[in-house]
């Protein structure tokens, strides 16, 4: 049950003809082609309904197997979620990773675990998410400790850490971006469901910008999950604006942005990947662009 579902598995599951995943085992190297994203792109187009269908039960209900196998309303599918994956990895799986006998205090493990869930798809930093715990738990936590349990929660399959792309030597290295393993668990550990279908996000604008964070997270968890790849993302800097991520395959770059909302804005939305192109010394032979629409 700890493990996530992939849409193609989560089609499986409700019985939806999605077809074969995409990606076969070691096909990593076909995503530095462009050809190989139009392909997806046009995969996605011919399969509309089924593709629709499936991300809507994913989108909801995200890709624990528990949330699939029966059609259970979502406060008692919330509660075993918490039961069983957070407080079940929390209570029983950290206590065993890393140095065995070190203490690790529960109380902090979950708000740390609480504060990733509310820093979803973002990279808040351990100097923000200390003051963050100090403030709630009135302790005093130091840096170290936080990104020892930020860690230990990547460790327990809880969230992909996903680290700053380190081109050429810099002075000051970024924070890392946290991207849940399933977005399910910040809607049942925080109690705040958010759409993100279009459907959903017409009926609840005021979420957009809530829902494009999460949205980020979900990609990245999603890339985080392919087998081979290596992914990164980009903070911004004084000569290149943030990228959400990065793609390595081989010696090639992909730049990865997220702009999960109904319109694009040509220029201000793809500046971050223009600029990442226009550097000869990433060796990126083109961007990729993931909105709302497709």
């Amino acid at each position: 049950e700890t493990s996530v579902l992939s849409l193609t598995e989560i089609a499986a599951f409700r019985g939806i003809d999605l077809g074969d995943p995409f990606l076969v085992e070691n096909g990593v190297e076909r995503l530095a082609e462009p050809s190989a994203w139009k392909q997806l792109i046009t995969l996605g187009q011919d399969r509309q309904q089924a593709r629709d269908e499936a991300f809507e039960a994913m989108a909801g209900r995200g890709g624990y197997p528990l949330a699939h196998r029966s059609n259970i309303p979502w406060p008692e599918l919330s509660d075993q979620l918490n039961e069983t994956v957070i407080n079940r990895v929390l209570q029983h799986d950290v206590p065993r990773i890393g140095d065995v006998g070190r203490k690790r205090d529960p109380e902090l493990v979950a708000e740390v675990f609480r504060l990733v869930c509310r820093y979803a798809g973002q990279s808040p930093g351990v100097r923000t998410m200390a003051r963050e715990v100090q403030r709630t738990l009135d302790a005093d936590v130091g840096h170290d400790r936080i990104r020892s349990y930020l860690r230990v929660l990547g460790e327990a399959l809880l969230v992909h850490i996903v680290e700053p792309l380190e081109i050429r030597l810099k002075r000051r290295r970024g924070d890392a971006k946290l991207c849940l393993v399933d977005h399910a668990l910040r809607a049942s550990w925080l109690h705040e469901q958010v759409p993100l279908s279009t459907a959903g996000l017409a009926a609840a604008p005021h979420l957009t910008a809530l829902a494009g964070r999460i949205a980020e997270s979900v990609v990245g968890a999603c890339l985080s999950s392919v087998p081979g790849l290596d992914v990164n993302h980009l903070p911004a800097r004084q000569e290149q604006p943030e990228v959400d991520f990065i793609l390595t395959v081989g010696t090639r770059r992909i730049p990865v942005e997220v702009k999960y909302q109904r319109h694009i804005e040509p220029l201000a939305d793809t500046e971050g990947l223009r600029t990442f192109l226009e550097q000869t010394a990433n060796n990126a032979p083109f961007g990729v662009l993931v909105t709302q629409s497709g």
